[in-house]
């Protein structure tokens, strides 16, 4: 499946059709994310509204996720991820057509976030679970590093390109190029194969469900990288406020906007080239909780900073910090889960991510609706420094995991 070169892998062609496909769903989602905020922002002019985005995006996701894993599972993860990503692109093309029109209101907006949250309830446990199929176990964390990449270039994309359209021609063609990314991706994966499943196919039923939850809770390891994740992010970020950042304490703009939203992801762009010219991270469990620590740090100081180039430094090395945990714990994950659990396993981690994403944007809003923008970002970071020590002390296997011990299937 996968030939060496020089003593490292060479990648077969159909990963690199799915890291492309990637790439394009990456910057699709990202540039839709920033551009829906800052269109929220300039009709409501309110924190509440910004971060009822994150809970509009969470509420329908949590048992379709569970679906989605099972249906992954089940059926051809390729074929899935096809059909579920015709959403997004029907919802872009409305916002663009909507936009142009003078239509668009507040529950507009909602309305195509929460559809595009149901269909990444079927997307993305079809392609988590894909990516191990494609290379193989012994491959898996160069692979993992790739996508990783891969997918903070695209990150860093999606942003500085929604403030630069948005700047230059309004926010309705930063939904127009969503639809053509979106119709990108689709083609790349309509030459793409799909590789045999390993030891057959579960079938979708409440029993397999619960066969996924059931190896997530008694696996400290995974369950551990899970939580740490969830609650560290719920804490420390501070995604849902940049609008408010951008235009009221740092005074930047649109343009100061999109640098500042890709700031983040250039610093997990440069974390990632760190990682693919050295060598796999073998004690992962140390080195994860350190580099969750590392984040909450950088959110504390960006909350603090008044200054724009110390505030982008800040948010890049936030997201320097969480792509090396990003890379890490997915990592773990699928190399302690066997194949025919891995739809379900995806799809638990992926709740846990999704309530780390917008419950905790949902959790910034909020609070900062009560207080202020700095409070909550700041208050936020230390959370995250807690939820570190806590997971550090209680889960011992975890603290100590290596990539390297033989795989179990258990924690």
């Amino acid at each position: 499946m996968v030939e060496r070169s020089a003593g490292r892998p060479r990648f077969p062609r159909d990963f690199w059709l799915y890291v492309a496909s990637r790439f394009c769903t990456a910057t699709e989602s990202m540039l839709l994310r920033a551009a829906v905020a800052w269109h929220v922002y300039a009709l409501s002019g309110s924190a509440f509204h910004l971060g009822l985005i994150g809970l509009v995006q969470f509420l329908p996701t949590p048992v379709l996720t569970l679906l989605g894993g099972a249906l992954a599972d089940a059926h051809d993860r390729r074929r899935i991820m096809m059909t579920a990503q015709l959403v997004p692109l029907g919802c872009s093309a409305a916002l663009f057509l909507a936009t142009r029109a003078g239509v668009v209101s507040l529950p507009v907006l909602y309305g195509m976030i929460m559809l595009v949250a149901v269909a990444s309830a079927f997307d993305n446990p079809a392609r988590s679970s894909l990516l191990p199929a494609l290379v193989g176990r012994e491959a898996f964390p160069r692979a993992m590093t790739i996508a990783a990449t891969n997918q903070a270039l695209a990150f860093t994309t999606g942003p500085a390109v929604a403030g630069l359209l948005i700047a230059a021609a309004g926010v309705g063609m930063a939904y127009a190029l969503s639809a053509v990314l979106v119709t990108a991706s689709l083609a790349g994966l309509s030459v793409m194969r799909s590789p045999k499943p390993e030891g057959g196919r579960a079938g979708i039923r409440l029993q397999a469900i619960r066969e996924g939850l059931a190896f997530v809770w008694r696996n400290e390891v995974i369950l551990g990288c899970m939580a740490l994740d969830m609650f560290a992010v719920i804490f420390g970020g501070a995604a849902a406020l940049l609008p408010i950042y951008a235009t009221e304490i740092l005074h930047v703009g649109a343009r100061g906007y999109g640098i500042l939203a890709s700031s983040f992801e250039v610093g997990a762009l440069v974390a990632s080239a760190v990682l693919v010219v050295r060598r796999p991270i073998t004690r992962a469990g140390p080195a994860l909780l350190a580099t969750v620590a590392v984040y909450g740090i950088a959110t504390i100081a960006f909350g603090l900073s008044r200054w724009f180039p110390l505030s982008v430094v800040a948010y890049a090395a936030a997201g320097m910090a969480d792509q090396v945990s990003v890379v890490l714990r997915n990592t773990v994950i699928q190399l302690s889960t066997p194949d025919l659990l891995r739809g379900r396993v995806s799809a638990v981690n992926m709740i846990f991510i999704g309530a780390s994403n917008q419950l905790g944007a949902a959790e910034s809003g909020f609070v900062a609706a009560l207080t202020t923008a700095t409070f909550s970002v700041v208050s936020g970071g230390l959370g995250c420094l807690v939820v570190v020590a806590v997971v550090a002390a209680r889960l011992s296997r975890l603290r100590r995991y290596r990539i390297d011990e033989p795989f179990s299937g258990r924690g």
